[in-house]
């Protein structure tokens, strides 16, 4: 289970990035943002693993000899994208009016990295709904305060959360290899 939730951190990381630049527009009512947010988020970055998960399950039979590989190359690829964002520019620098139809974009585009996580889900021993809601309720949490880091702090702290969850990622890649060419 502690692979789980290393892994709903890391994931949650990119959710937690773009929160941080939404709060740092500091609109009036931060509260209200901070939920919606926290919300959409959180309910795309557990459904979107659920997909991954079904999708790796169903090809589970005919991949089950290469599986740690496509997960340490998936969980390398998400990590590695991540850092890479996390050297360019604010995402949310250029929206000025947080829509409800911006934020369920947003919501969308952080999570579907979190689709091809889903797929390693069933190389950890977790039941995959309790997987499903530990990553859904992290990125809540993560996006919830995100909002309110961003308000008091600014945008400094979005880039080290995108590049430090992409590190977390590419880690989880190795030791799930290494588990399996070695163990």
């Amino acid at each position: 289970m502690i692979d789980v939730i290393v892994l709903a951190v890391a994931l949650s990381m990119d959710a937690f990035a773009v929160s941080i630049g939404l709060g740092a527009k500091k609109y009036r009512d931060t509260k209200l943002i901070a939920l919606k947010v926290a919300l959409l988020f959180g309910f795309f970055q557990a459904f979107m693993p659920l997909v991954g998960y079904f999708a790796g399950v169903g090809l589970g039979q005919y991949i089950e000899s290469i599986d740690h590989w496509i997960a340490f190359i998936l969980l390398f690829l998400i990590g590695a994208k991540m850092i890479y964002e996390s050297r360019s520019e604010d995402t949310t620098e250029d929206i000025s009016h947080i829509s409800n139809y911006i934020l369920l974009t947003l919501a969308i585009a952080t999570s579907i990295d979190a689709m091809a996580a889903g797929f390693t889900l069933s190389l950890f021993d977790a039941p995959i709904w309790l997987s499903i809601i530990s990553i859904g309720m992290i990125t809540f949490l993560f996006s919830y305060i995100g909002v309110f880091v961003g308000f008091k702090s600014g945008v400094w702290l979005e880039s080290k959360a995108e590049f430090i969850g992409g590190v977390v990622l590419i880690a989880i890649g190795i030791k799930i290899l290494w588990e399996h060419l070695f163990s």
